[in-house]
This record gives structure tokens, sequence and C-alpha cells, in this order.
């Protein structure tokens, strides 16, 4: 009898988020916000509280925790990272201070106390990959001269993870000073071991899992990244970190092929990640801290638009790919959701949770718009500041030299 409730309690789960989905596609913006709606109407207080399936789920959603940073290591190579670290560091260290500050100093003034500081840090601070590379690929901005500028600060977020998730992860422990630095060393540790075996051995540890039955390879590929994952938590390291090393690791068609292969899964258990995650927010706990969350969003996302201008002036693009960059920064999404479940996993601060939900949902939503919109707007308006008049055009290259230039202002 409890196999067929949980049959029918996760299949009925499953089906409603295809259907969201499908919703969501239709009105073009991510799914990310329904399926945290749907874990609130399923979960503690919500109008249909599962029962049975909550166990399965929790597994799910850690397997969905894991293939997210796997397909997120197998995006970049070791030399790819090594390049954006020394071309990027400084667009980095602006990021951080601008949107990981305002999560730490608002955790602190709701006396919330430093953990949930750090953890709220990083929930401000870490864009949504996914969210903006499916805005620009809408926007038809994939050839633009601002996308590198955009994509470096993503890879620059990503890396950093591979620190923070450490760190957090000894925090949230209560790991005390001795503990968290040695937990950090064994991070950093292993990170550093496994970029150098990328760089040296990465065609050789390619050719090791590479096979031309996809069957076979989805096998190999999937449990290696499973078992490090696991090896990584017994070593008091985040699984989501082994699982972004064993990415990085991989390279060429293994890579090519392992992201084929591996995308429907994550995108099944990255939504009961979203899911799971619901569930354990009480919808009744989210007024309460819907006002910071509004306060914080409208900070963060003028923060994130200035990081994206910083980064793109930099880099000598125009006014226009400036105020492009901002906007298709503002989107927080999976990773923030990351961050803050470990702190609920470890009941750090109760209200931490729904902060986070409430925060999510109103950037993950904003996020495609100021990614469409800023632009226009920030033109118009500097049009009104210099009084009506238009802005001087800049001076157009030759035309052969126009004709080997990007897409993109």
């Amino acid at each position: 009898m409890h196999s067929a409730i949980l049959l029918i309690e996760f299949g009925s789960l499953l089906l409603g988020l295809g259907l969201l989905g499908r919703l969501a596609a239709r009105l073009g913006f991510s799914a990310i916000p329904l399926y945290l709606l749907a874990g609130l109407a399923f979960g503690e207080g919500g109008l249909l509280p599962l029962g049975a399936s909550e166990g399965f789920i929790a597994t799910g959603a850690e397997i969905g925790v894991i293939l997210l940073l796997l397909m997120l290591g197998l995006e970049y190579t070791a030399s790819d990272l090594v390049t954006n670290l020394k071309a990027h560091y400084p667009a980095g260290l602006v990021d951080f201070a601008l949107n990981a500050l305002p999560g730490a100093v608002v955790a602190l003034l709701l006396g919330w106390g430093p953990v949930a500081a750090v953890v709220l840090a990083g929930v401000t601070w870490i864009s949504s990959s996914g969210v903006i590379a499916k805005v620009l690929g809408e926007l038809g901005r994939i050839g633009n001269r601002e996308t590198p500028v955009i994509l470096s600060v993503l890879v620059l977020e990503d890396l950093a993870m591979a620190v923070y998730l450490p760190i957090v992860t000894a925090v949230v422990a209560g790991a005390g000073l001795a503990a968290g630095s040695v937990t950090l060393a064994i991070a950093l540790g292993v990170a550093g071991l496994v970029l150098f075996a990328a760089v040296r051995y990465g065609r050789v540890i390619s050719r090791f899992v590479s096979s031309d039955d996809p069957e076979k390879l989805l096998l190999v590929v999937l449990g290696l990244t499973i078992l490090v994952a696991g090896l990584a938590q017994q070593l008091q390291v985040s699984a989501a970190v082994g699982a972004f090393l064993v990415g990085i690791a991989l390279s060429g068609e293994v890579a090519e092929g392992a992201h084929t292969l591996l995308s429907p899964l994550r995108d099944l258990f990255a939504a009961v990640f979203f899911v799971f995650f619901g569930l354990h927010t009480d919808p009744a706990s989210i007024p309460p801290v819907l006002l910071p969350a509004l306060g914080l969003a409208a900070v963060t996302a003028l923060t994130k638009i200035a990081t994206g201008y910083w980064a793109a002036r930099r880099a000598g693009i125009s006014v226009k790919g400036r105020w492009r960059t901002g906007g298709a920064l503002v989107a927080r999404g999976e990773f923030s959701i990351v961050i803050a479940g470990l702190a609920v996993t470890a009941g750090i601060e109760p209200s931490l949770g729904p902060l986070a939900t409430a925060y999510v949902l109103i950037l993950v939503i904003l996020g495609p718009i100021t990614a469409r919109y800023t632009e226009p707007l920030a033109m118009r308006w500097s049009r009104r500041f210099r009084g009506g008049k238009d802005m001087p055009r800049p001076v157009r290259p030759p035309e052969d030299a126009r004709a080997e230039a990007p897409v993109g202002d």
C-alpha cells in the first residue's frame, strides 16, 4: 500500500512538473518559479502535502544538485578556467563586493548572525547561468560583443563556487575554525589536483571514460560522478564540488556526448530539487519576509547591473552593450537555492529559506525583463537627461573592418 501511494504521489508530481514546464515555455520565461510554487503547494502547510514520497524526493533532489554542477563543469576545460581567471578576475572581485555584501548586511541587520550572513551573501551573489543562457538565446544576443563578458562573469562565479561551497558546508555544520580550515584545505587541494590532472592528463581520462555506446557512456559518467560526489561528501567537502570537478576533468567528444545524454536527466532531477526546496518552506512563512526580500531584490538587481556595466566598460564595450551586460546578469536561480538549501537542511535560520525562496522568485521573473529593457530604458533616460538631444553616434570603422566585427553594439 505504501509503495502504491509513493508511485501515485511521485507520478502525479512529475506529471504536474511537465505541465508547468510546458506552461513556462509557452509564456516565455523560466520554469524555476513555477517549480518552487509547486513545492510550496505540496509541502507542509500547502494545499496538498506529500507524505509517502518525500524521502524519495529528497534523494532525487540531491542527485539534481550533483547533475547541475556536473553539467556546469562539462561546459569548461581546465585551460579555459585558468585563462578566464587571469583575464577577468577584477570583474569577479567587483561582482563579489557589490552583490555578496548586501546579502550579508541584510542577514546581520535582521539579527540572524554571522552563519546566516555567509549563506545569504552567496544567495545574492551568484547569478543563474541557466536562466541567463536561455534569455540570451531567446533575444538573439549570442553573437553580441558583450556576450563574452557576461560569460566570463558567470564562469568566475562558477569557479568561486568550488571554494565557497566547502566554506558554507563547514560553517553550517558548526565546524570550528580548525575543522573548517582543514575542510577548506582539503577542498582546495582536491580542486587543485583535479585541475592539474585535467590539464596534464585530460585526454587520458576522457579516453578511459569514452565509449561509442551511449548506454555505457551514460553509466560510466553518471556512476563516476556520483561516486566522486559521495567520496567528497565523506571528506566533508560538498558533493556538488566533487561533481563540478568531474565535469572539468572530462573534455572533447566525451564531454559533448555526456552533455547530450545527461541534459534530460539534469532537467528532471533539477526540477525535483526545486520542488524539494519548496516542500521545506511553509507558505505562511513567506509574507513576513516578503518586504526584506523585495528590498534585497531591488538593491541587488541594481548592483548586478552596475557589475555588468563596469565589466563591459573595462572590456571596451559600447555604452549600449554595457547596459545590456548589466541587465542580463540580474537573474538568480538554481545556485542561490542550492546555497540556501544547505542552510535549510542544517536548520540554521527558519526565515532564511522563505526569504531565499521569495528572493529567487522575484529575480528569476525580473531577470528576463531587465535583460530585455535595461538598455532601451537607460538610453531613453540618458536622452532625457541631456535635454532631449540624441547621443552622438560613434565613429564607424571602415567597411572592410566592419565586415569582420562580431554582431552587436
